[in-house]
């Protein structure tokens, strides 16, 4: 099982820099945001 956290303070400039496709690549089966 594969657990991903971010912190909603920086998801947009996340997106901006890749985070979309990176948790795509990633497919966890759990996404807390």
């Amino acid at each position: 099982m594969k657990l991903v956290s971010w912190n909603v303070n920086g998801i947009r400039a996340a997106v901006k820099k890749g985070f979309i496709d990176w948790l795509k690549d990633e497919n966890p089966d759990i996404c807390c945001i």
